[in-house]
């Protein structure tokens, strides 16, 4: 068992610098903040400190030990007696409002390989700033007293077994910045609220989501939205999208059932440098507009319905690295894409190039009905074939 330890407490001890480094920075920013209200602890043992807030910290750690039914790594093994402030993964911090007072700022227990619940008593931890679970075997629910965390800057509770529907509870939090529930079971609608929030990161991928993107996504602040994976969620591409060009750095759309064209106003998105638009239905041209995103360095919009040629100011990007354009119907590239770092232009209708389409399957999709898109970016429906006049027969 030592073998085992060994490796993670070295693992853990390069996140704890992370942690650490993270509290840092968003600690000074909560100060401000009032702790919310909690629920009434149960009794701490004889022992415990007269500190009022270690006192709840150590019911609701301990509420965490006993909902942990696998720890292989014995991570929790000394979560033992009042001094949470000793607990492996547990981070303490002078209270936002008392500099005399400690409190628990942060727990991280990433790659623990932890199996359990979450408990309701994790409500309790009502000055946590940072709460990182990422890579664990988690069941059930996030609990609803998550709710009570107001000063939580940070939630990662990635690659995990945690389901239900959307946790909205997250949209109670006022300080929350970064939200990470990606590779989990979650389930049903996402609420249009979640991109009203003035967050900084969004991972909502690789769980079961069911929803269609709502006239709110572009008023995101996010810099990093990551929407892959969740073929069911559909919708288009507004005009609007223009609209992030302030804050979005990064949007991963990848394999998320979208039915659109590209609108020009894209090009608006100035300090976007990584844009997957791929394994969707996207249709129609490449905006030359693309152009302008002058920070882009990853383009991937492969395996779509995509035609004509290939804009060659997108290929004139400074700082473009990677241009990815498969399986798609573009009939030219100018050469300057060739010079690109890294492109994949296989699966077109490209003549001269390697590992294109046949040629009949290139003709057959030429002759379908151009795409059209309406002013939602949305492919609007074929027109209907013009009206057949019945004549009668003539007299014999």
């Amino acid at each position: 068992m030592r073998e085992r330890v060994g490796p993670a407490m070295s693992k853990m001890s390069s996140m704890a610098a992370a942690v650490l480094l993270v509290l840092a920075v968003a600690w000074p920013l909560l100060c401000s903040a009032q702790p919310a209200a909690s629920m009434p602890p149960p009794s701490p043992p004889a022992a415990a400190t007269n500190n009022s807030r270690l006192e709840k910290a150590y019911v609701a750690l301990q509420a965490l030990k006993r909902a942990i039914t696998d720890d292989p790594k014995k991570l929790t093994k000394n979560w033992c007696g009042p001094d949470v402030c000793s607990y492996f993964g547990v981070y303490c911090a002078p209270a936002p409002d008392d500099s005399c007072q400690r409190t628990v700022a942060g727990v991280d227990l990433n790659h623990g390989d932890l199996a359990g619940t979450l408990p309701e008593e994790l409500g309790l931890l009502s000055d946590l700033a940072v709460f990182h679970l990422n890579s664990n075997r988690f069941s059930g629910s996030l609990p609803q007293s998550l709710r009570s965390l107001h000063l939580l800057h940070e939630i990662d509770v990635s690659n995990n077994q945690l389901s239900g529907p959307f946790p909205e509870q997250l949209l109670c939090l006022p300080k929350v910045q970064y939200v990470d529930i990606r590779f989990n079971n979650f389930c049903g609608e996402v609420p249009a609220a979640i991109f009203d929030k003035k967050i900084d990161a969004l991972f909502i991928n690789n769980n079961h989501f069911e929803f269609t993107l709502p006239e709110s996504f572009t008023k995101s602040t996010a810099s990093v939205i990551v929407l892959a994976n969740l073929p069911r969620v559909g919708g288009c591409l507004p005009s609007s999208i223009g609209d992030m060009a302030g804050t979005l750095n990064e949007l991963i759309l990848l394999n998320s059932g979208i039915s659109s064209c590209i609108p020009p106003e894209i090009g608006k998105l100035n300090q976007l440098t990584v844009l997957d638009l791929s394994f969707n239905s996207i249709a129609g041209t490449l905006p030359d507009t693309i152009g302008n995103m002058r920070a882009l360095e990853q383009l991937d919009v492969a395996h779509n319905q995509l035609a004509g040629e290939i804009p060659e100011s997108i290929c004139e990007l400074p700082h473009l690295k990677n241009f990815t354009y498969s399986y798609n119907f573009f009939c030219g590239e100018p050469h300057r894409c060739l010079e690109v770092p890294r492109i994949d232009d296989r699966q077109n209708c490209i003549a001269g190039r390697p590992d294109q389409r046949p040629g009949e399957q290139c003709l057959s999709f030429l002759h379908q009905p151009k795409v059209h898109c309406d002013a939602q970016g949305c492919i609007a429906p074929p027109s209907p074939p013009p009206p057949v006049h019945a004549y009668p027969p003539p007299p014999y």
